[in-house]
């Protein structure tokens, strides 16, 4: 069984996420940690939990969610996977983030790439990858049926969906992503969302606006 523990970073705020099963091994999802106080409570829960991290995965690579790679990369010697499509993110990370007056150093490239019908998997715990465009061009998200949770980035949120006017944005492109492959999921699959509260999938479907 997957323990799905949210931690909220950085000013914008941006919600975390590390996911561990019964083996101790665990993955860090869409790290913005960007303090280094908030760097250290990621490293204390790591050590509390006694955890074995072995992979870093985004669900897209906008500044807000990718502060943390280098550190965690660094301080576990653990490999980075995002879509290919977001790799021009990286490039832009810096001048994008000195638009919303935050500074960051220079991130490496991708070391592996994700994409639809991928499995990323951990322990005894595997995820399928969605691949839903529209916020940005390489967005995926994490679903897991045996635990009916789904890791949604920016995506869907509760009562709301991305924003698609960054590049790369498309706002028929996510609307039909998320109609197409998310809302045929069980309405009781709990939705982690990259900010704000957690949602279900049977609520959005019957109440979200701008999918009703």
């Amino acid at each position: 069984m997957i323990k799905v523990q949210k931690i909220v970073v950085n000013p914008l705020p941006e919600n975390m996420y590390v996911l561990s099963d019964e083996t101790g091994e665990c993955i860090f999802v869409d790290p913005g940690c960007y303090y280094p106080e908030e760097q250290e409570a990621v490293k204390n829960y790591v050590e509390e939990h006694r955890l074995n991290p072995v992979k870093i995965v985004n669900t897209h690579c906008h500044f807000d969610h990718i502060f943390g790679v280098e550190f965690l990369r660094k301080e576990y010697e653990i490999p980075f996977l995002a879509h290919q499509e977001d790799a021009f993110l990286i490039n832009g990370a810096a001048e994008q983030a000195k638009m919303f007056g935050f500074s960051i150093d220079p991130i490496g490239t991708i070391d592996a790439f994700i994409d639809e019908q991928d499995l990323v998997r951990f322990g005894n715990s595997t995820l399928q990858v969605f691949h839903v465009p529209g916020h940005s061009p390489g967005h995926v998200v994490f679903y897991s049926e045996p635990d009916g949770f789904l890791i949604a980035g920016d995506v869907l949120f509760h009562g709301s969906i991305g924003r698609t006017d960054l590049p790369g944005g498309d706002y028929q492109t996510l609307v039909a992503g998320i109609k197409e492959k998310l809302l045929p999921l069980p309405g009781k699959t709990t939705v982690y969302c990259g900010h704000g509260p957690e949602t279900n999938i049977g609520f959005e479907k019957e109440n979200n606006p701008f999918l009703c």
